[in-house]
């Protein structure tokens, strides 16, 4: 490995909430701090615990020396970035300066399309198990979230359910889509058939497509990520994609998303959401950190960090099947986080998921309740650490929370 995906970085006391919130909010999202005897090992939030590519700080350090910060517009690199970037990772075409915007964040830019697209009280299609932050910005804004579960095929694999797919749609009037690709927290990476499925038939009721792609560069075991505007013209014209280098890089405090919208007239709406409110402004140093994350360096680091991962979750797939073979995993495809359900084996111990999550945070094992994500019985597993974190906390699941 050419970079650090070992070291245990100490983030106790630098502004991380995955170590300093421990305890100190709702339980449903933020776990109990560990008992005494015990660190924490943080398994929630959908931040990562490796050490930063130093590129990225490199950037940020070298614009900071210079002793002014006032109004700016983004630079000609940042644009020539984000097209590099999707161009060699994601096989973009025609993708120019023009297409791409600026959004705070990709929750941020879901807002800012459902509004252009819909009104308040209009009903807005979304896969379950989801995403909390769609829930909670959906309902927050005056939307009534029309569900459309995943089904496991016969080999557990998560899949979307045409049929009801097209039912909702027709019974709702749906006309907006919010789409997770990859899926998050399921960890599916949808394949070219089922993308184009999925968007012929929105494009069947003319139903417009918001699709999250925050995750696309994590991808694991050479999974590769589909775009959802490449998979045919229609989806090219009716799709709002949103990305950002938060996740891959863990850059989240930074604060810096962007989406890539191809239809002008829907573009335009889109971004008179954003601006109207003079809210939507990036900051000059999350414009260094792209331009860092989004380098030569970026590319190989990313390349690395997937392998890393991919090597994480065989090791706790391959741990949960052999020590907990109750709880019932879907092995990713790409993310960093494991959907657990615990079903089973609460059934045969009698045990709650209540008790079974206090029992991991007791001994510092920071899971995070599936429930708010629409999980029934889950675990929201967070395996973006160093190995030997992922293999401690595994074990103190082992030794003190699944002993029935």
């Amino acid at each position: 490995m050419t970079y650090d995906f070992t070291t245990v970085p100490d983030r106790k006391g630098m502004d991380a909430i995955a170590i300093d919130a421990l305890g100190l909010g709702d339980p449903s999202f933020v776990p109990l701090a560990p008992e005494d005897g015990f660190d924490a090992i943080p398994m929630w939030v959908a931040d990562m615990n490796f050490v930063s590519l130093r590129r990225i700080q490199d950037e940020i350090i070298r614009r900071a020396e210079h002793p002014s910060f006032g109004y700016f517009e983004p630079r000609d690199e940042y644009y020539r970035a984000i097209i590099d970037w999707q161009t060699r990772r994601n096989g973009a075409e025609g993708l120019l300066k023009q297409h791409i915007g600026y959004e705070n964040g990709v929750v941020g830019g879901v807002i800012s399309a459902v509004r252009a697209l819909c009104r308040p009280g209009d009903a807005v299609l979304v896969h379950a198990p989801t995403y909390i932050g769609f829930i909670r910005s959906l309902t927050g804004a005056g939307f009534r979230i029309v569900y459309s579960p995943l089904r496991a095929d016969a080999n557990g694999v998560p899949r979307m359910d045409f049929a009801d797919i097209e039912e909702k749609i027709r019974a709702n009037g749906i006309r907006t889509a919010v789409f997770c690709s990859p899926h998050n927290p399921s960890g599916r990476v949808w394949d070219r058939e089922e993308i184009l499925a999925f968007t012929e038939l929105c494009g069947k009721y003319d139903v417009h497509v918001i699709s999250d792609e925050i995750w696309s560069d994590i991808l694991l075991f050479g999974n590769r990520h589909i775009p959802t505007q490449s998979v045919s013209e229609d989806a090219r014209q009716r799709t709002v994609a949103l990305y950002a280098p938060s996740k891959t890089f863990n850059l989240a405090g930074l604060v810096g998303s962007y989406h890539v919208i191809y239809n002008e007239d829907l573009r335009t709406a889109v971004r008179r959401e954003g601006t109207n409110t003079h809210y939507n402004s990036m900051n000059v140093l999350s414009m260094y950190a792209l331009i860092g994350a989004y380098s030569e360096e970026g590319h190989l680091w990313t390349d690395e960090l997937c392998e890393v991962l991919s090597g994480n979750i065989d090791y706790a797939c391959s741990f949960i099947a052999q020590h907990f073979p109750d709880v019932h995993v879907f092995r990713p495809e790409g993310t960093y986080m494991l959907f657990a359900d615990c079903t089973a084996y609460c059934e045969r111990t009698g045990e709650t998921l209540d008790e079974l999550l206090r029992a991991c945070w007791r001994v510092g094992v920071a899971v995070q309740d599936g429930r708010p994500f629409r999980g029934s019985c889950h675990m929201r597993v967070n395996l973006a650490l160093p190995l030997s974190r992922v293999e401690e906390a595994f074990e103190r699941l082992r030794k003190y929370v699944f002993t029935k």
